[in-house]
């Protein structure tokens, strides 16, 4: 059985004085929940705050991204080692805002994801198709590339430490959501392109989230599909009883 996993993005939202107000709602909501992995991916600025905050819980902290280096010339970027003394365990990596803002590529994605893994980071890895490519009937196209990008080289052993959120770029921060059908669906495309790149039990491991306005209305019917494994919730991580409300979703 694949752990449920709801991670929250926090994006660049939030001070260390915003993040310890959140942390005293949050922590009681959700301190004895066992049945769902929880992570806040939080700006490096609140990484080591939130950290000590989650002493005593079984919340897990994550990064929102991670070079590609061991260290040097690389202006802006943080290297693993950086992110780990911070106390980092999870980072999220190739999010559509990074691919649309920033030039991050399949390319980059495959080495940031391998250098996470070197490090002892899991990474959680974003592929998802805008709404031009859903409306030419080209998700299934587009999620093949990104996928065989990200995980070029891999082995089987490497790709079971990974995490894989879908999360369509037309539903992310739009209100607008993929209906549980249609998101099931292209997650168990998903599977089935990883199992044929590696193997099918391999593939079964592999947790796959969900990530396009997921909120706490929508979190128990999209839950309830079978591929779909979590979720990379942005906006309603914000809020400290609607993210504990879908943390617990299956308390």
């Amino acid at each position: 059985m694949r752990k449920p996993l709801i991670a929250g993005n926090w994006k660049m939202n939030n001070t260390k004085l915003d993040a310890e107000l959140f942390m005293v709602d949050f922590k009681p909501l959700v301190r004895t929940h066992k049945k769902t992995e929880i992570v806040l991916c939080v700006p490096y600025t609140c990484l080591e705050k939130v950290k000590k905050l989650c002493k005593g819980t079984k919340i897990k902290v994550g990064a929102q991204n991670v070079s590609w280096a061991d260290k040097g010339a690389f202006t802006g970027e943080i290297s693993a080692d950086m992110l780990k003394e911070l106390g980092a365990e999870y980072v999220i990596i190739g999010h559509s805002e990074r691919r649309q803002y920033f030039g991050e590529t399949d390319v980059t994605v495959n080495k940031r994801t391998v250098q996470a893994l070197d490090n002892s980071l899991k990474p959680i890895v974003c592929v998802g198709e805008t709404g031009d490519e859903r409306a030419a009937d080209r998700t299934e196209a587009v999620l093949k590339t990104q996928l065989a990008g990200a995980f070029e080289g891999f082995s089987e052993e490497a790709l079971r430490e990974v995490v894989i959120a879908y999360e369509p770029i037309w539903a992310i921060g739009t209100g607008q959501t993929a209906t549980p059908e249609q998101a099931n669906a292209t997650i168990k495309f998903i599977r089935k392109t990883l199992a044929k790149m590696f193997t099918r039990p391999t593939a079964n491991k592999v947790r796959i989230l969900y990530g396009g306005s997921m909120n706490g209305g929508n979190v128990a019917e999209l839950m309830d599909m079978s591929d779909i494994d979590g979720g990379l919730v942005g906006g309603a991580s914000l809020k400290p009883e609607e993210f504990a409300s879908m943390a617990t979703y299956n308390a």
